[in-house]
């Protein structure tokens, strides 16, 4: 993480990720318009993001786009708010949507840029011996649609039938319905008996991941989504997805995923 911290600790080049963020794939050119800064200078700051994995880079034709990555930032995040402060964190979060009488989505979606092929990226999302290295769960199917998906956790196992595949067209897209939370689950992973309660009464929710290529990367979208209103498994996924495709990409992008605590 150390490469990170150093390009983040630049306030120009946190200016830069902003921008990204607001509109993702702008050019050099389009990056310089409006700072004060030389473009030689711009180019300089990008290239320290692109080394630290935060931008990741696609030409088209003659022109270089440019575009934000945020599984990084979302690993750092991970790490640090889940060992010190993430339930605290949290709440202030929900207080300020509540402050703002904003409702909170109702699907969880996250983009991320990989150096890989799709057929790479694929044989990630469905090999269970890959699953286990980035996820911690053997996910075992033959990916066609309509076949039923075991999960294979380090404790537990969840093979209740009603996950099954809804679309596998190799190697574009992949969707399944997500596994129930069973009494198991929640003994071994400590989460309360509320929780249990409310989860098991939830209709299942499904997961789209979306491959595209883009140059020497691939664009992968991870969409979750068909809860039930207030979704308490909503909340748990959108915790644990950022973490799980940070460590896919590292694995894909270095052969070694993150590591785990």
């Amino acid at each position: 993480m150390d490469d990170v911290f150093k390009a983040l600790a630049d306030p120009s080049r946190r200016r830069l990720l902003d921008r990204l963020n607001e509109r993702n794939g702008q050019t050099l050119q389009e990056l310089c318009a409006g700072l004060a800064m030389a473009r030689q200078s711009v180019s300089k700051h990008l290239a320290v993001l692109e080394a630290a994995g935060l931008v990741a880079t696609e030409r088209r034709g003659r022109e270089k786009l440019h575009f934000l990555d945020a599984g990084p930032i979302n690993a750092i995040a991970d790490r640090w708010m889940t060992r010190y402060d993430r339930a605290r964190a949290a709440a202030l979060t929900d207080l300020k949507h509540a402050l703002e009488e904003q409702t909170m989505d109702d699907r969880f979606v996250y983009t991320t840029y990989i150096r890989s092929t799709p057929e790479r990226t694929w044989e990630a999302l469905t090999d269970p011996a890959f699953t286990k290295r980035y996820w911690g769960v053997a996910l075992r199917s033959d990916w066609r649609v309509g076949s039923t998906i075991t999960w294979e956790l380090e404790k537990v196992t969840v093979a209740d039938g009603g996950s099954v595949v809804l679309a596998a067209e190799p190697p574009r897209t992949l969707s399944y319905t997500w596994h129930t939370v069973t009494p198991e689950f929640v003994a071994v992973y400590g989460d309360d008996q509320e929780f249990l309660r409310k989860a098991s009464a939830e209709r299942r929710s499904k997961v789209t991941f979306d491959i595209e290529p883009h140059g020497d990367l691939v664009k992968l979208t991870v969409t979750h989504d068909d809860f039930d209103p207030g979704s308490v498994v909503l909340g748990g996924v959108t915790e644990g997805w950022p973490p799980i495709l940070s460590s896919l990409k590292s694995l894909l992008e270095t052969g070694e995923p993150l590591p785990v605590g």
